[in-house]
Parts: C-alpha cells; sequence; structure tokens
C-alpha cells in the first residue's frame, strides 16, 4: 500500500500547466511538495492565499503563514494574501481549475462527503462544499479502506454529502480509479505489487476491471 507522500506525488502527475489549484486538507497538501519545476501553477487556499509554496524547512517557518489545514506554508514570488470573501469570491465564481480534497467517502456514483458534525471526525466541512460545487475539476485523496479495515468506495455515502456527482478521479493507497459517466469505478492503475482482486476485495461499490490494469510509475 502506499503512503501518504506517494498517494500526494502519484496526484501530482494529474497536474496541468497553467492551473489554479486548491489543496485540501490531509493527504491534499502534501502535493506541493511534489509539482514539477517545469509547472507554472498557482496554489490558493480558502483561508486567504495565493501562491503557495512547498512546506518551509524549520528556519523557514512563519507562524504567520498558515494554510486551511493550519499547517505552516511557504509563499511564493508575487504571491498575495486577501481575506475569506476574497477568496470564497474566486472559487464560487469557477476560477478554481482543480481542486484536490480528502474524503472519508465517495459512492460509485462520484457522491463525495468529506465532513461530519461537530465533534466526530471532522468539526465541519469548511470550503469543501463551495470547492466540490464550483470547481472544474475535482480529486480525491484518499485511504481505500477505514482503520476497521472496511471499504471507503462505496455504492451509496452513508455520512453527510459534501457533493453530488461531482468526483471524477480517487486516488488511494491501492489504486487509482475513475467514476465512470454512468457510474461505477474503473480501475485505472494498481499500486505496486496489489493486485486487481486484492482492490476487488477491498472496493464494495461497483468495480470495473479492464483486462490490463498497469502499476503506478512514480519516475
Amino acid at each position: 500500500m502506499l503512503s501518504k507522500e506517494k498517494i500526494a506525488q502519484r496526484i501530482a502527475k494529474e497536474i496541468k500547466n497553467g492551473q489554479y489549484i486548491n489543496l485540501g486538507i490531509g493527504i491534499p497538501t502534501l502535493v506541493a511538495n511534489y509539482i514539477p519545476d517545469e509547472l507554472e501553477v498557482v496554489l490558493q487556499s480558502e483561508n486567504g492565499l495565493l501562491g503557495i509554496g512547498s512546506f518551509p524547512t524549520e528556519d523557514q517557518v512563519d507562524a504567520d503563514l498558515i494554510n486551511a489545514g493550519k499547517q505552516t506554508i511557504s509563499m511564493v514570488k508575487g504571491s498575495a494574501l486577501f481575506d475569506s470573501a476574497e477568496s470564497f469570491g474566486m472559487i464560487r465564481g469557477g476560477h478554481v481549475h482543480l481542486t484536490i480534497l480528502g474524503a472519508m467517502e465517495v459512492s460509485e456514483n462520484g457522491d463525495i462527503s468529506n465532513w461530519k458534525i461537530p465533534g466526530k471526525m471532522v468539526k465541519g466541512m469548511g470550503g469543501a462544499m463551495d470547492l466540490v460545487s464550483a470547481a472544474r475539476q475535482i480529486i480525491v485523496a484518499m485511504q481505500h479502506c477505514s482503520n476497521e479495515g472496511k471499504s471507503k468506495l462505496l455504492k451509496e455515502c452513508r455520512l453527510p454529502i459534501t457533493g453530488v456527482k461531482c468526483v471524477r478521479k480517487i486516488v488511494t493507497d491501492l489504486a487509482v480509479l475513475e467514476i465512470l459517466p454512468e457510474g461505477g469505478f474503473k480501475l485505472i492503475e494498481r499500486a505496486p505489487g496489489v493486485s486487481a482482486s486484492t482492490i476487488q476485495e477491498k472496493t464494495e461499490g461497483k468495480l470495473i476491471i479492464p483486462s490490463e490494469v498497469p502499476e503506478m510509475e512514480f519516475e
């Protein structure tokens, strides 16, 4: 199974030159460390920052610079700071090309659940509902199964739904999957050493397995 860092590294391969990208809390924030140097992209955080760099080293930390997950970050040349109203105006106005989010559950129809009531799991939805309704593309970064070993890729979400039929690609510690327009998880790539049958066993929702499924490559 892939580490969180490897999931982020694989997602970075989906990024295209010129994109404005929002990185959600958790695994998605790690993607900033793996964006190829030759790509010119702009990372946005809904707490009001445009132009996030990689995570700072210990001697570079500035406690006043944080992302939406309250992690200290760096800023690239030309970055801008602004209030939340401006930030959500950018999101709701459709100016974010790609959103990378964590999730607790994803359904075979592309529904996503990534928040829960106060005091449970995550305290609130944050900007997720705005992001899933307005971003042009959504990629989910998540563990394939819960800590109890139960599948998080389901026929239908059981937790409160953040967005309906909005997810098109998922990268987990076991696989890369696409959600088909007619529904169902299509297996695109396998984590190194993980068989398609293992992924099938750990996927509750409908899984479509092509005759040839390559392993992920990180070079």
